[in-house]
Protein backbone atom coordinates (compact mmCIF):
# COMPACT_ATOMS: atom_id res chain seq x y z
CA UNK A 1 0.00 0.00 0.00
CA UNK A 2 0.81 3.38 -0.67
CA UNK A 3 2.39 5.53 2.63
CA UNK A 4 0.30 8.07 2.22
CA UNK A 5 -2.55 5.94 2.01
CA UNK A 6 -3.92 6.50 6.03
CA UNK A 7 -6.47 4.25 7.88
CA UNK A 8 -10.00 6.06 7.12
CA UNK A 9 -11.96 3.10 9.12
CA UNK A 10 -13.11 3.94 12.79
CA UNK A 11 -12.46 7.45 13.44
CA UNK A 12 -14.61 10.39 15.55
CA UNK A 13 -15.02 12.05 13.65
CA UNK A 14 -15.89 9.95 10.63
CA UNK A 15 -13.46 10.83 7.87
CA UNK A 16 -14.25 13.83 5.66
CA UNK A 17 -14.77 13.98 1.57
CA UNK A 18 -11.57 15.47 1.33
CA UNK A 19 -9.98 12.80 3.08
CA UNK A 20 -11.59 10.19 1.32
CA UNK A 21 -11.09 11.97 -1.44
CA UNK A 22 -6.97 12.45 -1.01
CA UNK A 23 -6.64 8.33 -0.20
CA UNK A 24 -8.16 7.92 -3.84
CA UNK A 25 -5.71 10.02 -5.71
CA UNK A 26 -3.48 8.67 -4.60
CA UNK A 27 -4.33 5.15 -4.93
CA UNK A 28 -4.87 6.45 -8.73
CA UNK A 29 -1.62 7.67 -8.71
CA UNK A 30 -0.14 4.31 -7.36
CA UNK A 31 -1.78 2.20 -9.72
CA UNK A 32 -1.74 4.18 -12.97
CA UNK A 33 1.95 5.09 -12.43
CA UNK A 34 1.17 8.72 -12.84
CA UNK A 35 1.14 11.67 -10.69
CA UNK A 36 -0.13 13.88 -12.90
CA UNK A 37 -1.59 12.22 -16.33
CA UNK A 38 -1.32 13.30 -20.30
CA UNK A 39 -4.01 15.76 -21.68
CA UNK A 40 -5.19 12.22 -23.56
CA UNK A 41 -5.34 10.42 -20.21
CA UNK A 42 -7.31 13.81 -17.72
CA UNK A 43 -10.56 12.64 -18.22
CA UNK A 44 -10.26 8.82 -17.50
CA UNK A 45 -8.00 9.68 -15.08
CA UNK A 46 -10.47 11.69 -13.22
CA UNK A 47 -13.20 9.68 -13.61
CA UNK A 48 -11.30 6.44 -11.83
CA UNK A 49 -10.00 9.09 -8.67
CA UNK A 50 -14.51 9.77 -8.84
CA UNK A 51 -15.24 6.11 -8.88
CA UNK A 52 -12.80 4.97 -6.29
CA UNK A 53 -13.60 8.20 -4.11
CA UNK A 54 -17.57 7.04 -4.55
CA UNK A 55 -16.71 3.12 -3.57
CA UNK A 56 -14.21 4.18 -0.37
CA UNK A 57 -17.57 6.36 0.42
CA UNK A 58 -19.48 3.28 -0.17
CA UNK A 59 -17.04 0.88 2.11
CA UNK A 60 -16.62 2.60 5.27
CA UNK A 61 -19.95 3.85 5.96
CA UNK A 62 -20.94 -0.37 5.47
CA UNK A 63 -18.33 -1.13 7.77
CA UNK A 64 -18.65 -2.52 11.33
CA UNK A 65 -16.67 -2.76 14.37
CA UNK A 66 -16.64 -3.61 17.88
CA UNK A 67 -13.50 -1.11 18.54
CA UNK A 68 -13.61 2.16 19.91
CA UNK A 69 -13.61 5.02 17.45
CA UNK A 70 -9.81 5.81 17.52
CA UNK A 71 -8.95 9.70 18.24
CA UNK A 72 -7.23 11.30 15.29
CA UNK A 73 -4.83 13.40 17.45
CA UNK A 74 -3.47 10.30 19.11
CA UNK A 75 -2.75 8.19 15.93
CA UNK A 76 -0.84 11.33 14.49
CA UNK A 77 1.09 11.37 17.26
CA UNK A 78 1.81 7.25 16.85
CA UNK A 79 2.45 7.96 13.14
CA UNK A 80 5.18 10.74 13.82
CA UNK A 81 7.11 8.63 16.45
CA UNK A 82 6.84 5.76 13.78
CA UNK A 83 8.59 8.34 11.56
CA UNK A 84 11.36 9.62 13.66
CA UNK A 85 12.11 5.91 15.22
CA UNK A 86 12.56 4.59 11.08
CA UNK A 87 14.51 7.80 9.98
CA UNK A 88 16.15 8.75 13.14
CA UNK A 89 20.31 8.59 12.44
CA UNK A 90 22.61 5.87 14.20
CA UNK A 91 24.88 7.72 16.51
Amino acid sequence: MCRNIKVLHNFEPPATDEEIRAAALQFVRKVSGSTKPSQANAAVFAQAVDDVTDVVRDLLGALTTSAPPKNREEEAEKRRQRSQRRFARAE
